[in-house]
């Protein structure tokens, strides 16, 4: 199988099961945005945050060829780390500091 492909559905599967874990104590749902065509996935957060509106990307890659680019990573529990977990070879994430692994 094309790895790039895999890769696709990984991170497809990884930004889709970080949304469905709704925060639980406020008013804001998480959206994941997987547009495989231009190679972007995000989660995204939208709510009210107690008093202010909360607009923000929680989680950002960039899928070009075989390389995954982290743009945002603010999950608790790396959602960078689940790529690993699930299968992306830590050689082909990179992260604004660098390759992870």
């Amino acid at each position: 199988m094309d790895r790039v492909l895999s890769y696709a559905d990984i991170l497809k599967q990884t930004v889709q099961i970080a949304a469905a874990d709704q925060p639980s104590l406020q008013a804001i749902k998480l959206y994941p945005v997987c547009d495989t065509e231009s190679g972007h996935f995000l989660v995204l957060a939208t709510g009210w945050d107690k008093q202010r509106w909360m607009n923000t990307i929680l989680f950002h890659a960039r899928l070009v060829e075989q390389q995954v680019f982290i743009e945002e990573d603010n999950f608790e529990e790396s959602l960078t780390e689940a790529l690993i977990e699930n299968g992306v070879a830590p050689k082909h994430i990179i992260t604004p500091v660098g390759a992870v692994g």
